[in-house]
């Protein structure tokens, strides 16, 4: 059987019997819902990666990690974005952390100015404005700009003067989430620009760089100019794109020279909560996932054409940002909002999806719905959203 047959075969009893966070909803019966929420896949991973795991658990390799196996890491990470982007960061620069997460807190606690506002271009990643808050920082929302085709573009002259104003470090989420934008190169070169002329920082959060769609191709931000590598700290990661968020690993990139320096003295700590299982995990899914990537990603293609032509049928006047990376689809539905968040009445109907407002004041109206899922379950998505339009 196919890769593609075994997704096609998913049921929601399998799903719900797994007992990930993503199924445990309930509807207003008390019924499972549909998980569509929780940005994580239903497809299992490659089998590279699962050959990686059992050989772990074959030698008991449970303990801390070892500076010769960060090091093999930071040469996969490297070799993948040199293959996979054109380019190669030196891989002595590529630092293993627990999570995305805790290089944005690194970008805002060691590499940023005390105290200095955080901007954040929302729609954005609930955390994004949840963590700066707790670092004693103030959140800036800035709103993308939007054109008749939906598509995202950051505004240039708000963040210029956000800058102006006293903020120091900008969340790039590329891809986005939970907008899907993919940023054209030349869009990153106008960012590195503005920061640049500030002497601000970048975090760009490159998660979800492998999982890019219909022909459209990641760009490293801190590769695009000097000024972006300079105001870049960039963190990724094998979690998304391979399905494993609960390994607990992730990588940060550093492409300033003072940036380095500083990690001399921080360094042990920061990387102390990456696992040694993810470790593993992750050069497996660089080095050799790419063929189930690939699989993965023509998937959520199919998947995504059959949102968007079931939304047309059932709810045509709702709104599908362009999906050009991610598995996260971005859907305008002010129209049917009466009454209370499209989300609320979602979850009644049994599909469980995130609510737009927690992503900024941009989010209102909208849903993010995640269609890393079977195509039976993404049909039943759709056919349970047309409740809206009754």
């Amino acid at each position: 059987m196919s890769l593609h047959e075994q997704w096609d075969a998913l049921t929601t009893e399998e799903l719900v019997e797994r007992g990930g966070l993503k199924w445990t909803l309930k509807d207003a019966r008390g019924r499972p819902a549909l998980g569509a929420w929780v940005a994580e896949m239903d497809f299992g991973t490659a089998p590279a990666v699962l050959g990686a795991l059992r050989e772990v658990t074959e030698r008991g390799d449970f303990g801390y990690a070892s500076e010769a196996l960060h090091e093999r890491m930071g040469e996969a990470a490297a070799d993948w974005m040199a293959h996979r982007y054109g380019w190669r960061p030196e891989p002595a620069h590529v630092h293993p952390l627990a999570d995305v997460i805790q290089g944005m807190v690194l970008a805002i606690t060691e590499f940023s100015r005390p105290g200095a506002p955080v901007i954040v271009p929302t729609p954005a990643y609930m955390p994004f404005l949840d963590v700066p808050p707790s670092l004693g920082r103030q959140v800036l929302q800035l709103p993308f700009l939007r054109d008749a085709d939906g598509d995202f573009a950051m505004d240039l002259d708000a963040l210029d003067a956000a800058f102006a104003a006293g903020a120091d470090v900008l969340v790039l989420a590329n891809p986005g989430n939970p907008t899907g934008k993919v940023f054209r190169r030349e869009e990153l070169v106008a960012i590195a620009e503005v920061a640049a002329r500030h002497d601000a920082r970048v975090f760009a959060d490159e998660i979800h760089a492998p999982l890019t769609l219909h022909g459209r191709r990641h760009v490293p931000y801190a590769s695009v100019s000097p000024e972006a590598a300079r105001t870049a700290v960039t963190a990724m990661s094998a979690s998304k794109a391979w399905n494993l968020p609960g390994l607990k690993t992730a990588q940060l990139v550093l492409t300033n020279a003072r940036d380095r320096a500083r990690w001399a003295s921080i360094g042990f700590m920061a990387s102390h909560g990456a696992s040694t299982p993810g470790l593993h995990a992750n050069i497996a899914a660089y080095a050799a996932g790419e063929p189930w990537l690939n699989e993965v990603t023509n998937y959520l293609e199919g998947n995504e054409r059959l949102l968007r032509d079931g939304l047309a049928a059932a709810l045509p006047e709702a709104r599908l940002a362009p999906l050009e990376g991610t598995y996260l689809a971005w859907v305008d539905l002010s129209a049917y909002a009466a009454p209370g968040e499209p989300a609320d009445r979602l979850l009644e109907s049994g599909v469980a999806v995130n609510a737009g407002p927690s992503f900024g004041l941009a989010g209102a109206g909208h849903v993010r719905i995640n269609l890393a899922t079977g195509r039976g379950v993404v049909a039943e998505i759709v056919e349970r959203m047309g409740a809206l339009a009754r």
